[in-house]
């Protein structure tokens, strides 16, 4: 996967295939059912965690606030101190 963020105050954090990687309010970046072909990312936050089990191979299943739902390819936040 190619990721073409250029958001400099964002880092890598987790693994989104470990549930205890991924906490409701993070900023994550999601694959949605239908771009699971080309595996084109959305990033946003996190409002539900839909999967119960602790791992899943493919990402954790969940809702973002605007509704949208997917597997988590990656957990991102901010750096610490660089909130505004």
């Amino acid at each position: 996967m190619v990721f073409t963020y250029g958001c400099r105050n964002m880092v890598q954090t987790g693994d989104g295939r470990q549930r205890a990687s991924v906490q409701t309010g993070a900023v994550v970046d999601i694959v949605q059912k239908e771009d699971q072909r080309t595996g084109h990312l959305t990033r946003g936050i996190v409002q539900a965690i839909l999967t119960n089990s602790t791992f899943h191979p493919h990402g954790i299943k969940v809702r973002l606030v605007d509704g949208r739902v997917g597997r988590v390819a990656q957990v991102v936040s901010l750096k610490s101190g660089d909130e505004e």
